[in-house]
């Protein structure tokens, strides 16, 4: 009688083992996966000129091309600016999955540019509450235009460094991904310039930035920045000035649109700005949109995956 009493006992004790097991290997499935860190907030790693919220994967090596047409109001014998043509060739590689690096070379000025990129905070989906991205870029640009041209004075009274071609750029990232269509960030920061032209103009330069993404299909996006200098930074010409020629500063204003093919993120825009690094396009924009001033342009991305790390557990 008693053998027939132990046996739903012992079954109830296998079933409730059992479960704990189960519930057991659930927990140290989770600890082993870790947090779900939001993905694709944007297609690229830039929205339009400025940076966007996302890095290159760890071990991913994209080749980037960047393409500025001429200005809409250059007429007609210039065929709308189609004629006219800034490009930048870029690499940006994953050292690991928050750190990324980047160099570049660009015809306007013939500048050349690098940054490094860290991300402070990623958003989570699950495993953790980290509600927004954070992340730091520093970035420097050296001007690569004749030293004739740069330092118009004699070097015996005023000798030229190397230091006067360069300029620096730091910005802080904060944005989150609200859903899976919107996305929003600001990006406030400074560009600091060695060498600036009047005496009347700060080295330091402060703007307060954004930048957003809606998304319109599965493969397609629309994309919009602005870059909004505080005033009282940058000097306005004077009228003789600009009737030599000499333009006023205009804050950036981006619209594109980002079309991601495979292995390609197309990015198609318009812009009022020609130069594709911080100082460019923060500090040397001149056109604006209502006179015309708008360059066609596109980036192309091309990512190549050099390094397969080995799964985290």
């Amino acid at each position: 009688m008693t053998r027939y009493l132990l046996l739903p006992l012992a079954f109830a004790l296998f079933n409730t083992t059992s479960a704990q097991d189960d519930d057991l290997l659930k927990l140290l499935g989770e600890e082993e996966t870790g947090p779900e860190y939001t993905t694709a907030a944007f297609k690229s790693t830039r929205v339009i000129n400025g940076h966007s919220l996302e890095n290159t994967a760890h071990g991913v090596l994209d080749f980037r091309i960047g393409h500025r047409f001429g200005a809409l109001n250059s007429g007609a014998n210039e065929f709308w600016g189609l004629d006219q043509a800034t490009i930048r060739l870029g690499l940006d590689y994953g050292v690991t999955d928050r750190l990324m690096i980047g160099i570049g070379r660009n015809s306007y000025q013939k500048t050349y540019d690098g940054f490094v990129k860290y991300k402070l905070l990623r958003q989570c989906d699950a495993g953790c509450t980290t509600p927004v991205t954070l992340a730091f870029v520093a970035a420097t640009s050296i001007n690569g235009i004749p030293q004739s041209t740069l330092w118009p004075y004699p070097e015996e009274d005023r000798p030229f460094y190397f230091s006067h071609r360069m300029a620096y750029s730091f910005q802080m990232i904060l944005g989150r991904k609200f859903s899976e269509s919107v996305s929003f960030q600001l990006n406030p920061g400074l560009v600091h310039i060695n060498l600036v032209e009047k005496a009347d103009q700060t080295n330091d330069i402060y703007h307060i930035s954004g930048a957003g993404r809606v998304k319109l299909s599965k493969r397609v996006a629309l994309n919009a920045e602005y870059f909004y200098v505080l005033p009282g930074q940058i000097p306005v010409p004077s009228e003789e000035e600009q009737a030599a020629g000499e333009l006023p500063y205009r804050n950036s204003f981006s619209l594109g649109f980002d079309i991601e093919t495979g292995g390609h993120v197309f990015q198609l825009h318009i812009t009022n700005s020609l130069a594709m690094f911080e100082r460019g396009y923060i500090t040397e924009t001149t056109e604006q949109w209502s006179d015309g001033g708008i360059h066609f342009g596109f980036n192309i991305s091309r990512v190549f995956t050099l390094h397969n790390p080995k799964p985290k557990r």
